[in-house]
């Protein structure tokens, strides 16, 4: 009895002296996590944002931040629905696979099954090439003479006269035709329109906070609009493109954080998807001509080794999902100032590390330090830092981020820090061609002609297919000849 009392005592001091250490762990996960986002928003002057960790099942951590609408000074909270841009198609993806699912689709089945009229090389693409953007199928938002405007037939019309890009599963090729086709396969097969069927399947219950439109200015109650920031004015502009109703399956789902922590739970819990019907769809792509890791309509994304999937909207939201960590992530905002940065990507990787210590990548983690120093810093410091990362890591490579880096300052009126930044990747990188070219552009950018010109001859030496390199510098002449 003696015994069996004090086993009880210990019992119960070891789980109250766990549960404070995990009381304990969760507030410093949480305050960590707080204290990057803050950083992150003030130095890319988010207007709203919202985020959320489920871990094991639970929401760890949901914060709110900013303003869903600068005109009416409304802040971002739980009833607030963000237009998720491209993540939208993560919902058209599960809802595929659920008639996948039921036998009312297979993968394999041409696509010409469903879709009437269309071109001979049409024929033989399958269901799985759209998911996977390996249909080779011209880009219908890539040209000027199918307006968004137009009715659905006649955009489709226009797009059989346009030539195919590649040999159908021969690559990747991001695509927003795919997913066109995709929303009228699905309404062929059900009888109901794209957004019935998805809302129908997915969200049954739901009476608010979830919604379509791709009409970025129409005013809806409790929902952000989307920013964009104004160079010339240093002022963010609401955006008030309307790309229609047709792109829905691709970029037009609005969701608050909530219904998408749910619709996540839903997904977690195989309520939408059994798990072997659902795991099928993280299952890579076997490309005939290309090594590119892509699964059904969910793009793989490697920190530290573990991949994670997923996808990204509008550079402004992403849905990640660790699942041998058993972690999701959740970013919604509204805009950002700098274009390029993949901001939203880089607060995946960053809060995963927070989350989990297994998940912390060392090189993204020094890779978005570099972009906030040189963003935040003078130049001085902002290369000296980078000088000693690189002194301590000599075999890491940031070509394309300092590229990036230099085109952001660029862009947004430091033509000097740009040139300065762009000189450096070229003495990091002396025998990239790109480098010189980038540099180049900024020199001409600057009215430095004599020093552009040379510096795309040097270009066009490292990289004689360099056209870009060859017109500059036919330009230039021209002016220097005035």
């Amino acid at each position: 009895m003696k015994e069996t009392f004090l086993i009880s005592v210990f019992l119960l001091i070891f789980s109250i002296c766990f549960g404070q250490q995990t009381d304990v762990n969760q507030k410093e996960v949480k305050q960590k996590i707080d204290n990057y986002i803050n950083e992150v928003i003030e130095i890319n002057e988010i207007p709203g944002v919202a985020l959320a960790v489920i871990k094991d099942g639970k929401v760890i951590y949901e914060k709110y931040s900013g303003k869903a609408s600068f005109e009416d000074n409304q802040p971002v909270d739980k009833n607030t629905a963000f237009k998720i841009f491209s993540t939208t198609k993560l919902i058209t993806n599960v809802g595929v696979f659920q008639l996948i699912e039921k036998g009312k689709l297979s993968p394999e089945d041409p696509i010409s099954k469903y879709l009437d009229n269309l071109p001979k090389e049409w024929q033989s693409i399958k269901v799985k090439n759209l998911l996977t953007h390996s249909s080779g199928l011209p880009d219908i938002v890539m040209f000027e003479d199918i307006p968004i405007t137009l009715p659905y037939d006649e955009k489709i019309a226009i797009l059989t006269t346009k030539p195919m890009e590649f040999v159908t599963g021969a690559q990747y090729s991001y695509n927003q035709t795919n997913y066109f086709f995709l929303a009228k396969i699905i309404e062929k097969i059900t009888g109901l329109t794209f957004e019935e069927y998805i809302l129908q399947n997915q969200f049954p219950e739901v009476k608010s906070g979830v919604y379509f439109s791709s009409d970025f200015g129409k005013a809806v109650p409790n929902s952000a609009f989307r920013y964009n920031f104004n160079t010339k004015t240093n002022q963010y502009v609401k955006n008030t493109l309307n790309s229609g109703a047709d792109g829905h399956s691709a970029n037009g789902l609005n969701i608050t954080l909530p219904e998408f922590i749910r619709w996540n739970e839903n997904l977690d819990k195989n309520t939408f998807l059994k798990s072997e019907t659902k795991y099928s769809m993280w299952e890579p792509f076997q490309y005939t001509k290309s090594k590119e890791a892509f699964g059904y309509g969910w793009d793989f994304y490697p920190v530290n080794k573990v991949i994670s999937y997923g996808f990204t909207g509008g550079n402004e939201t992403a849905f990640r999902k660790f699942v041998k960590n058993d972690i999701t992530i959740i970013f919604l905002s509204n805009g950002h100032k700098y274009d390029n940065l993949y901001v939203q990507s880089q607060v995946v990787n960053h809060v995963a590390g927070i989350v989990d210590k297994t998940l912390v990548d060392a090189y993204l983690l020094a890779d978005e330090k570099i972009t906030q120093d040189f963003l935040k810093l003078d130049f001085t410091k902002a290369e000296l830092n980078y000088l000693v990362l690189k002194k301590n890591h000599p075999e890491w490579k940031f070509e394309d981020r300092l590229n990036v880096i230099g085109y952001t300052c660029m862009n947004y009126g430091r033509i000097n820090d740009a040139i300065k930044v762009f000189e450096l990747n070229t003495k990091e990188n002396p025998k990239s061609g790109n480098a010189f070219d980038s540099l180049a552009e900024s020199y001409f950018n600057n009215n430095q002609l004599e020093k552009s010109k040379q510096t795309y001859q040097k270009a066009l030496a490292l990289s004689p297919e360099n056209a870009n390199a060859k017109e500059m510098l036919a330009k230039i002449d021209k002016l220097l000849a005035k």
